[in-house]
């Protein structure tokens, strides 16, 4: 529960003024799916071709914000949505500074994406469903993190005894058991695009 005491100090410098300087949009990719999918490759990727288009933007990966923001989280419900809870403030304020922020995480319910997406302005969160089968994540698995999930030593594991709801209108969606990296990337770049983001 937040203080009565604190209150919210305004900036000299404006969003839009940022945005101004660097001379694009500033919003929220966030790339949601199974594990395996293919997620922070993508991401990483894109991020890549960003910066060498001189777009200011900056990765967040679910593993690497749980070894030092969310170390104190597990991978109950709770812990899952209080996780994409920060996420989604830490997201915010990216956004703010005028930078385009790429983020990977399962995120497996609807309700904590769309929490984060309603902290956005409308054109600041874009929805990337990276789609890819159970079987062909098993089949990857570059975690080895199923096989552990399936004998027993991982608990609340997403697609195996914890359940992952699909997004129903995804602004984007990447076909990464079918597509190339490379045809993915430029599937959502031509998105950002046409948008007139970029």
């Amino acid at each position: 529960m937040t203080s009565k005491n604190i209150v919210w100090h305004h900036h000299s410098v404006t969003k839009e003024e940022r945005r101004k300087k660097s001379g694009h949009h500033s919003f929220v990719l966030w790339f949601t799916g199974l594990s395996g999918s293919g997620k922070s490759t993508l991401a990483n990727a894109l991020n890549q071709k960003l910066f060498n288009e001189n777009i200011s933007s900056y990765v967040l990966d679910g593993d690497n914000v749980r070894h030092g923001l969310n170390k104190d989280l597990g991978f109950s419900e709770q812990d899952r949505k209080e996780n994409i809870r920060r996420i989604g403030e830490v997201a915010k304020l990216f956004v703010d500074s005028g930078q385009v922020v790429l983020t990977a995480f399962i995120s497996p319910y609807k309700e904590d994406r769309e929490l984060v997406r309603n902290l956005l302005e409308h054109d600041e969160f874009i929805e990337i469903y990276v789609k890819c089968s159970l079987s062909e994540c098993e089949k990857r698995d570059p975690k080895g993190l199923y096989k552990k999930a399936r004998n027993g030593e991982i608990k609340h594991f997403t697609g195996i005894d914890d359940p992952y709801e699909e997004p129903e209108n995804p602004e984007i969606i990447v076909h990464s058991e079918e597509w190339s990296v490379e045809e993915s990337v430029e599937h959502i770049f031509q998105y950002l695009k046409n948008r007139k983001f970029l």
